[in-house]
């Protein structure tokens, strides 16, 4: 860098890496803003947190609230101002003699006054929801066989013994990163006086997994999903009605179709539940999500009509009114959702919403998040652009410019996003990289911390990240289109509008690379067996051998459902599991993978690389592909040092096969 060039975040990733993030927004009924701030610690290890006050008016900067060395998350507010929040601190000493913290509080802030501990649990805590009275609904994991007076020292006595059993009955056994089978999560009650209710003290391992749940305002009842075990290693999760009184656990609403029911939301008057009713996936059709509004006086459900949005959040704004937030073309949107009909009426776009939170004046506060800026506090105005909030994690001024670009493929519009460093021209055009998002049901629109475009930008890359088949945002018929996960399907589209990009003069077509996680890295596998136009390819928590994939995944049963057993459909595996086209692999791979991966387990990653290591025929030193394997990572790349090593590996390795230059991807491991 020259001496007057101005300094930019995105050429130096390691101080990209320690970036304030937003991570929620809450606002109290008077309408004090508070939200919760992330950043990583001096070793790179986590992400600590604190809570701030923003000014709501926009004019005066942020202020931090707490400052505890465990860090505190999660904030709620209750109807009389006080904050709810969680943290690991307690008001005295809290460690055990092996230096390990035991449990986890919940910590009321008054509006006036200093904080106080409620009541602590050996688990952690998710709250759920806080009725008028102050009264807290929250889960935490008991393990098996304990109570919640009994689980401190029980847990401790597993540690010190260095147990790790666990007797399997059925599936499931794992979830995301973590595995089932030693606890059972309990929804609990926190009075505002530190007594603590088990609301569920029969749950064993399964009922309340993932749970979704609400307290209604009055305190009376809680709706909770309950998932059950059910024929062939499936579940099913319905909603329940929990008397807080008596704790009598009684049915409420169950899926005909054998679909799921999840994230109940009781409506401000405790008349009505907002909730989503998910399909399950078949050969033909992908899984499918309604929001749906069903009062207690036995009216019929009413049924969101939300158009191409794919709702992700909703809360109510009044009785008649819930708010629905979700993708929407490359993009998102804020819906305000009628109750008793379900139509909706567009209140915010141009961005992707989520903590959506409102005063009881009904002004609207929320995270505003997309591909020019991280998540950021904002109050909706109707239709003018959002009023930002100051707040801690600004990145400064982009690298290069982003553009909305199109293309038809077979009579259907596909588009994308393409970012493009401000320097590229047709004297120096730019090397291009296409990036295939995840899912595959989900959406390029939003900033991530590891999956950043800007930092190819910023080293003279341009990155096209499209939307193809399969994504969110565009309806149920964009979410059928390419099913089931036909990779030649979504290639074609991707592959047309990559085409059409680096026509343009200031890009180079002889220079170009392809990256992808998850389904992207499927992707990226598959592409490597059918092309060889990429100079480098980097596949990420990625699918190989998709018979062994569909049964060790923790959503083994979805993937059976849709995708059926390879005996009885061996053309479609044949097809398109990436395994079978290994000869034809030429471009090199940089294959990366986090062994805690229970999504996408590293068997996947550990069986390409031995297929692509054992079918080398040239001598060891001259074989371009590399693994790069996270020991204590998960399907993503959690801790701030491993992301920033990750970062420079993946742009190290393209610049070398790329660019013909650049650090040696090896410089970085240590």
């Amino acid at each position: 860098m020259k001496p007057e060039e101005p300094y930019s975040i995105f050429g130096d990733i390691d101080a990209f890496g320690r970036v304030a993030r937003v991570e929620s927004v809450v606002v109290s009924p008077s309408g004090r803003v508070v939200a919760e701030v992330r950043w990583p610690d001096n070793a790179g290890a986590k992400l600590k947190s604190s809570l701030w006050e923003l000014d709501p008016l926009g004019l005066a900067p942020a202020k931090r609230l707490t400052f505890s060395a465990e860090g505190e998350r999660a904030p709620r507010f209750c109807r009389d101002g006080s904050l709810v929040f969680v943290s690991k601190r307690t008001p005295g000493d809290n460690s055990t003699d092996d230096g390990v913290s035991d449990g986890t509080s919940v910590w009321l802030l008054p509006a006036y006054g200093e904080a106080r501990a409620l009541a602590r649990v050996a688990g952690d805590l998710t709250v759920h929801g806080v009725a008028d009275d102050g009264t807290i609904l929250a889960s935490t994991s008991v393990l098996l066989g304990s109570t919640l007076e009994s689980d401190f020292a029980r847990r401790r006595e597993r540690r010190e013994a260095e147990r790790s059993i666990i007797l399997h009955t059925g599936m499931p056994i794992r979830r995301y990163d973590y595995e089932l089978g030693w606890f059972s999560t309990h929804l609990v009650l926190i009075h505002t006086d530190g007594r603590v209710v088990d609301l569920t003290p029969d749950a064993d391992a399964v009922p309340l997994v993932g749970a979704t749940a609400d307290i209604s305002p009055d305190g009376r009842r809680v709706v909770t999903s309950w998932t059950q075990r059910v024929t062939n290693a499936a579940t099913r999760s319905d909603l329940v009605l929990i008397d807080t009184e008596s704790l009598e656990r009684s049915p409420y609403l169950a899926c005909d179709d054998g679909g799921d029911l999840t994230d109940p939301v009781f409506s401000p008057d405790g008349g009505r539940v907002a909730f989503t009713r998910r399909t399950r996936p078949t050969p033909i059709d992908p899984q499918y999500g309604f929001l749906e509004i069903r009062s207690f006086d036995g009216a019929e459900p009413v049924v969101a009509d939300v158009g191409d949005v794919t709702v992700k959040e909703y809360r109510w704004l009044s009785d008649d009114t819930v708010l629905a937030a979700g993708d929407l073309h490359s993009s998102g949107a804020v819906l305000a959702v009628c109750a008793s009909d379900g139509t909706a009426q567009q209140l915010a776009a141009k961005g992707v919403f989520s903590s959506l939170s409102a005063t009881s004046a009904g002004e609207i506060f929320a995270l505003r998040n997309n591909l020019l800026t991280p998540s950021r506090p904002v109050r909706l105005r109707g239709a003018d652009v959002p009023l930002e909030l100051p707040a801690p994690g600004r990145v400064g001024e982009l690298p290069g410019t982003l553009e909305r670009v199109e293309t038809e493929v077979d009579g259907v519009r596909v588009g994308g996003w393409l970012c493009r460093p401000t320097s590229a021209q047709p004297s120096d055009p730019a090397p291009a990289m296409l990036w295939i998002h995840g899912g595959p049901h989900t959406s390029y629109n939003t900033w991530g911390w590891r999956w950043n475009p800007w930092l190819a930008v910023a080293r003279g890359y341009a990155v096209l990240m499209p939307d193809p088949a399969m994504s969110t945002g565009y309806g149920h018929a964009g979410l059928k289109r390419g099913w089931p996960r036909q990779p030649d399907i979504v290639f074609r589209e991707c592959e047309e509008l990559f085409d059409q990009v680096i026509r343009r003069a200031e890009i180079d077509h002889t220079r170009t690379a392809m990256l992808g996680g998850s389904f992207g890295g499927f992707m990226a596998n598959w592409i490597a067996g059918h092309t060889d136009r990429f100079d480098a390819i980097v596949s990420h928590a990625s699918l190989w051998a998709l018979d062994q994939q569909h049964r060790t995944t923790d959503m083994a049963t979805d993937k059976m459902r849709a995708h059926g057993h390879e005996a009885e459909n061996a053309d479609w595996y044949r097809k398109y599991s990436p395994n079978y086209s290994l000869a034809n692999v030429t471009t090199p791979m940089l294959i990366t993978h986090g062994n805690q991966d229970y999504r996408v387990p590293v068997s996947e990653s550990l069986r390409m690389w031995w297929d692509l290591v054992a079918s080398w025929d040239g001598a060891p030193e001259t074989m371009p592909h590399r693994f790069l394997q996270m020991t204590n990572e998960n399907h993503a790349v959690s801790r701030p040092s491993n992301t920033t090593a990750w970062i420079h590996i993946v742009l190290a390795f393209c610049d070398q096969h790329v660019l013909g230059r650049g650090p040696n991807p090896e410089e970085f491991v240590g």
